[in-house]
């Protein structure tokens, strides 16, 4: 089955917003075994709405479209759609009352502008909204099956799931399986490098990359005759990329990174303490977004100022005046003060430059030092210059500490370390 994918609203077409929808129902549509041909954006307006539907919808068995659901006047899918049908919009009594419920549950009554979200085509199908108060709808447009969903994220995956995807997954002839892996420490052209080949190895197979900073998405792609051959074929193509690129993978479609390091340190019953000052706490907000972080995470201290460093973790002024507060010294101190507070199996220091002022020529922006204090072991430290503005360098350097944690969980050598 061929699919096209339509994602409506003025916000988008001026970049106000990004279109993360689209991307989600391309890849959920696929995994469902369509083909996805097209995507398009259209900003509110009601001629364009309606040639992008008349255009797209002969080319495709199937079209999906979110946005312009909602109650203001701007949002003009619903009449657009009964104009392009030549039907006429129907109220449903029905969806108002649910409407008037979700608002009265809020504590207020329903602002008459809301009656506008019950006002669907003619030959229009409702599909429910559980968690909002736009409905969907589905109708038939040249032939092809029409989903129509809000624009909200949460809305929209929630009606998909209920509703859309129960529809189209039994009309799937499978001949497609496709498996995601996520990876963190190689660039994209540098995870390509390492592929090559894979694709002439495995014939059937194709390879996607999605960046999602400092992440990269790998998905696998594979086509055979049937199901089972398509899944057999993605299964051993992703183990080829297992081979290839080791621990750079770290999990699957559903693993975060916070959650796999999470589960290292449960798995293996240790204790973490954490001592950061340039991430102002962000590692410690990663791994607490993982439920049951209280099982293995006892401090996260974040001592940004040089007196907190020394009066909450003991970091010696001498240190501080003659090696700086971003330095070796400094981090294996911040290290080895917070596992002397907690007695935690394994304690992570950060201390760097974020930018964008602050830097100097021997300590440029992105300088930041890492230590690593373990239980019967020598404190470690390495250094890493990261790249970007002070969100993403402050953002990788979370994820370096996390990647430091996973490697001394294990007992790996860690970055920077010699070799046995």
């Amino acid at each position: 089955m061929k699919a096209a994918i339509l994602t409506l609203g003025t916000e988008l077409t001026r970049g106000e917003l990004v279109d993360q929808n689209g991307a989600w129902l391309a890849d959920e549509l696929t995994s469902l075994g369509l083909d996805v041909l097209a995507q398009l954006t259209v900003d509110d307006d009601r001629e364009r709405i309606k040639r992008a539907l008349g255009g797209l919808a002969p080319e495709v068995d199937v079209v999906v479209a979110t946005g312009g659901l909602g109650p203001t006047s701007d949002d003009l899918t619903a009449e657009s759609v009964a104009s392009l049908l030549g039907e006429p919009l129907i109220r449903h009594h029905d969806v108002i009352d649910r409407i008037q419920q979700l608002w009265r549950s809020r504590g207020r009554e329903m602002p008459p502008s809301n009656a506008k979200q019950a006002d669907l085509p003619e030959s229009a199908q409702i599909l429910p909204n559980p968690v909002g108060t736009a409905p969907g709808f589905r109708v038939t447009i040249e032939g092809a099956d029409a989903f129509f969903m809000p624009g909200v994220p949460r809305e929209m995956r929630r009606i998909f799931t209920d509703s859309v995807a129960p529809a189209l997954a039994p009309r799937v002839s499978r001949r497609s399986h496709q498996i995601h892996l996520r990876t963190f420490g190689r660039s994209e052209s540098d995870l390509a490098d390492a592929l090559t080949g894979v694709e002439e190895a495995y014939p059937g197979v194709t390879l996607g990359y999605r960046a999602h900073f400092p992440e990269i998405e790998l998905k696998v792609l594979a086509r055979a005759g049937d199901e089972l051959a398509s899944e057999r074929l993605a299964a051993e193509a992703a183990a080829e990329l297992h081979r290839r690129l080791g621990d750079t993978i770290f999990g699957d479609r559903d693993d975060t990174f916070p959650g796999v390091v999470g589960r290292e340190l449960r798995d293996r019953g240790l204790t973490l303490a954490l001592a950061e000052s340039c991430t102002g706490g962000l590692v410690g907000a990663k791994l607490t977004s993982v439920p049951g972080s209280s099982d293995f995470l006892l401090l996260d201290a974040v001592v940004y100022a040089n007196s907190a460093k020394e009066k909450v973790l003991g970091v010696r002024q001498e240190t501080l005046r003659g090696h700086g507060a971003v330095s070796a010294e400094t981090a294996a101190q911040m290290a080895e003060g917070a596992r002397r507070l907690t007695d935690a199996d394994l304690a992570v220091s950060i201390t760097g430059v974020a930018g964008p002022g602050g830097g100097t020529d021997e300590k440029p922006v992105g300088t930041v030092y890492f230590g690593v204090a373990r239980a019967g072991a020598r404190t470690h430290t390495f250094l890493r210059n990261l790249p970007g503005d002070r969100g993403r360098i402050r953002e990788l350097a979370a994820y370096v500490a996390m990647e430091a944690i996973r490697r001394a969980a294990r007992g790996e050598r860690l970055p920077g370390a010699p070799k046995a």
